[in-house]
Order: C-alpha cells, then structure tokens, then sequence
C-alpha cells in the first residue's frame, strides 16, 4: 500500500490525450490516471495532438485539467504526411536491409514527432518519482523511456504486427524497472519475442465500470455493433463485406451500426448506419440493446469495448485470428470466434437465438466481476508502483 503521509509524483505517457479521444491505450490511461490519482500525484505527459493519422496540433500546449487530472501538452513539431509514411513503412517492413538508422527515420516520421516532450522527461526526471508509458510502438515511449528507464513501468499493449519485430524496440523491452501486461496472451507473445522474463511484470489488466443495464425502447432493428476506431486498422472493410454477404443469404432484418471515429469510407447501404461519436452514456445504452458487439481486429492486446459489452451482458463475435480476443471468448464463454465469411454467418445465426444469447449475456457478466473490478486491478497497480 501507498505511504499516505507522502504521495509519488507520477508522470503518465501517452501519445494522445483527451475526452475526445476514443483510442484503446488512451481511454485506458484516462481510467488509469484517475483510479491512481487518488493516492498519487498525477500528471499526464502527451502532445497536442488528437488526430493520430497525422497527428496536428489540436488541443494548445501548455498545462491543463481533463477531469481534474494535470495535462501537459507539447506541440507535434512534424506532421505526419499519410501517404508519404505509406511509402517509408513499406519500404522499411520489406527492404532486406533491416538496418536500426533506418527504423529510427521510421519512428520519427510515425509520430507523433515532439522532441519537446522528450527533452522534458530528461529534464524532469528528478521531479518525478515513476514514470509509466503506455504502448510501446510510438515515438514518446522510443524515445523517451531509454532517459529514465531505472525509475519506468512500461504497460506495452503489445499485439501480433511486423513492428515489434524492429530491432529498435529490443532495447525498450529489456529496460524498464517493471512491465505490466494486460493479458496472458499479450504476456507470453512479448517474452516469446524478447526473452525478458527477469524483468519485474504482473498481468493487471484494467477494471471496467458500466452503468447498470437497462430496459431501453429500442429504434432500430435488432442489430450488430462496432464500438471504435473505424478504420483498416481495425479490419473494419472485412466486416463491412462479412456482413453484406449475410444480408445477401437472409431474409431477416438485422442492421450493422457503427459508432466512433471514422477513417475510411463506409459502404452506403441501408442495413450499415454510421451514428459518428457519441457520448459515454450514449455507447453504453446502443452495446446494451445490441444482439452482439463485433469487434473484426486481428490485433489486440486487450478490447475494453469486448469486455464491456460482456459487462453489460451483451455477447461478443470476435475475429479467430486474435489470440487475445480468442482468449477472452473462451474463458468467459460469452461469445463466438469467426475465420471467414461461413463461420461469422453461423456466429451471427447462434446469437440471434434468444437463449442462446442471454446465457452468453449472464456469463460475460460473470467474467467481468470475477476478473475486471476496480478495487482488485488498482491494489495490484499500487503493489507494482511500490516495488
């Protein structure tokens, strides 16, 4: 437990910050910041960015509060250009030169590129009692945990993709006082690559909190949904096909909607309805009326969307080739795994069957309070920051 006559000042790194914000790692530092805040003194590094294909200034820099926590914000001092780093990505994912000079470039044209922030984190180190960096893959945490390693927890989100392979992320693997990881999966993948079990690590995770489910008017036809970034990332065109050629074999009516950040175009078709970002409250009420949450990605560390439409007791079809995704379907026996086309027709048919779907509902719950409460996930935080 803390010392309560003296609390750690910790500083929390994430590349993007803010309400608006609907990206993974950063919702999970915002939940973070706030359930340590508490015992802690807290204060988030980031950039003024919110757009993370190129990352512009948005927000402006200097110090603010987002929910009563401290922000402080440095200017992206390089766009990212999308089409250019299309090209520099490629060329350095295939080149048979995999040289570190070269995944450096990479890393600096990735962003979001704010050497600010890092001549900060140098500057301050002694200001601050940990630092934690949250996803390992952008510049802030390359950069900037190799000046404090000795005094860093590093909470990698780390997922099957060709980048980790980078030679340049060896370094940032075995360095950090401790690593937290959010999954069995994501754990055993990383030590896999890295071979760093003597690194100090925990498998955490993080506490999901819904609001209770309510018995809604539902508007809409019975329906699928997907919850976040909408873009190929996230392997959204797949569902977008998957799903039209299940409404070309079916004559019932089931619509797709869709709600976060858009970053690629949408089919126009009556039975795909794109409701744009909506409000917490707002998400928390659509996962609950849904047939099924849907989440396509290949690459996952955790899902905070998967796992609280199992706390609202909405069953999940998720993509096989995720093994995090795959491991939370198991385990809790609240949703299906497709492959292809046939297999996520089948999902889809299994979960339109009422009872079917409320025994998958009532054992999501059951996952979530036995595994992704708050008060259990913060005590093991607060062991790991006390090390």
């Amino acid at each position: 437990m803390p010392d309560k006559s003296y609390k750690k000042r910790i500083a929390i790194i994430n590349q993007r910050y803010g309400k608006e914000i609907n990206g993974g790692s950063e919702y999970f530092t915002r939940q973070l910041a706030q359930h340590l805040s508490f015992d802690y003194k807290i204060q988030i590094l980031t950039t003024c960015a919110k757009n993370y294909t190129t990352w512009k200034n948005e927000y402006p820099k200097g110090n603010c509060l987002v929910d009563g926590i401290e922000v402080i914000r440095f200017p992206v001092t390089k766009m990212r250009n999308p089409r250019k780093f299309r090209w520099i990505d490629r060329m350095v994912r295939y080149s048979p030169i995999k040289k570190k000079q070269l995944q450096q470039y990479w890393i600096r044209e990735q962003g979001p590129y704010c050497p600010d922030l890092i001549e900060y984190i140098k500057a301050h180190e002694k200001t601050y009692d940990l630092f934690i960096f949250v996803t390992y893959l952008y510049y802030p945490t390359a950069m900037g945990l190799p000046m404090v390693s000795e005094k860093s927890i590093l909470i990698p989100t780390a997922h099957e993709e060709p980048y980790i392979q980078f030679e340049i992320y060896q370094k940032i693997f075995q360095i950090p006082k401790a690593i937290i990881y959010l999954t069995q999966e994501e754990k055993d993948y990383v030590q896999t690559i890295f071979h760093n079990s003597n690194i100090k690590n925990q498998i955490i995770g993080m506490g999901i909190s819904v609001p209770e489910k309510k018995r809604i008017q539902n508007k809409h036809n019975p329906y699928l949904i997907y919850a976040g970034r909408i873009d190929l990332g996230k392997n959204c065109k797949e569902l977008f096909d998957y799903f039209l050629e299940y409404q070309k074999h079916t004559s019932k009516k089931l619509s797709l909607l869709l709600i976060g950040t858009r970053y690629i175009s949408i089919p126009n078709n009556s039975w795909i309805q794109y409701l744009g970002f909506v409000s917490e409250e707002k998400k928390y009420e659509l996962i609950s009326g849904a047939v099924a949450l849907c989440l396509p990605s290949k690459y996952e560390s955790f899902s905070i969307a998967v796992l609280e439409a199992m706390a609202l007791e909405t069953p999940v079809l998720v993509n096989g080739a995720c093994n995090v995704l795959k491991g939370h379907c198991k385990k809790s026996k609240a949703g299906y795994c497709y492959y292809d086309k046939k297999s996520f027709q089948n999902g889809v048919e299994h979960l339109l069957d009422k009872a079917i779907n409320s025994e998958m509902g009532r054992n999501g719950k059951v996952y979530i309070k036995e595994n992704y409460q708050w008060d259990f996930i913060i005590k093991s935080y607060q062991d790991m920051i006390e090390l």
